[in-house]
This record gives C-alpha cells, structure tokens and sequence, in this order.
C-alpha cells in the first residue's frame, strides 16, 4: 500500500504551473513535480498547504493505494 495523488490532474484543472504551485506553498517546482512523479511524500503540513491552495480535500488529492 503506498501513498498515490491526483495532484497533476487538479493543478492543471486548476491552471497553475508547477512552478507556481511551488510558489504559492514555499516549496520549488522540483519538489512539485517529485510529489507528481511518487518520488516524494510530502509532510502533513505540506500536502495540507497544497490542498488549501487547490481549493480540495485533502483526501481527494492524496491517498492511499
């Protein structure tokens, strides 16, 4: 069981860039597009940055597989 996301589809719903998202959460594009490609589990404050950002639970956007 690992951790997955749905944050590449929501961020583009959302029109955002990778490097924008990053911005707005205090975090760099890498780290956007690690999290979108399972390479990185964000920390509970991040994902929940990330959420708020997007306008969606959190649970919508990570969970678990």
């Amino acid at each position: 069981m690992g951790l997955k996301n749905n944050l590449k589809e929501i961020r583009r719903k959302n029109e955002l860039t990778q490097e924008e998202l990053g911005l707005s959460v205090d975090v760099s594009r890498q780290t956007i597009i690690s999290i979108e490609r399972y390479r990185y589990k964000p920390s509970l404050e991040l994902a929940m940055k990330i959420a708020k950002k997007l306008n969606v639970e959190i649970e919508k956007l990570f969970y678990f597989d």
